[in-house]
């Protein structure tokens, strides 16, 4: 009748569904020495599970290094001067672009006046394409108003 219970148990173990209480059951009926001939090719799975559960790790583990390490300073020293060096060449280069270059002055009359030529044109051809399509609107509105009478 023993026998069938720890089968049962074993069964249950395998399948990982065995409580607390039933596994020290387990381990307490492998550690015996009458253990049914069909089960004794459990226990030394058991026995394994019963010792590890035992043993205690003994080794002092370094929680952190208490050098200084050369190499990390240095590493963080040369990528400071690195961006150091990008910023001071990005702000002269900044600046010197912006002084050469500022838009709307011309020293020749001439050339400004057909800058400013070329400007107007652009703008006129642009507002020229916003009334077209206005004209398409009005066309839209009159023919939708001949077609839909309104009720008024």
């Amino acid at each position: 009748m023993e026998s069938d219970k720890i089968t049962l148990l074993v069964t249950k173990y395998f399948e990982g569904e065995t409580t607390l209480a039933e596994e020290i059951v387990l381990k307490d009926y492998f550690s015996s020495s009458d253990i049914a001939s069909n089960l004794v090719q459990y226990q030394p799975l058991f026995a394994y599970l019963s010792n590890t559960s035992k043993q205690e790790f003994e080794q002092k583990l370094p929680l952190f290094k208490s050098k200084n390490n050369p190499v990390k300073w240095l590493s963080i020293a040369a990528s400071v001067i690195v961006l150091l060096g990008i910023g001071i060449y990005t702000f002269q280069n900044y600046s010197s672009t912006k002084a050469t270059s500022e838009l709307g002055t011309y020293d020749d009359p001439q050339v400004a006046f057909e800058e400013t030529q070329k400007a107007l044109e652009l703008l006129s051809n642009h507002v020229n394409t916003g009334i077209e399509s206005v004209r398409y609107v009005q066309t839209y509105e009159d023919t939708r108003d001949k077609i839909f009478v309104s009720e008024n």
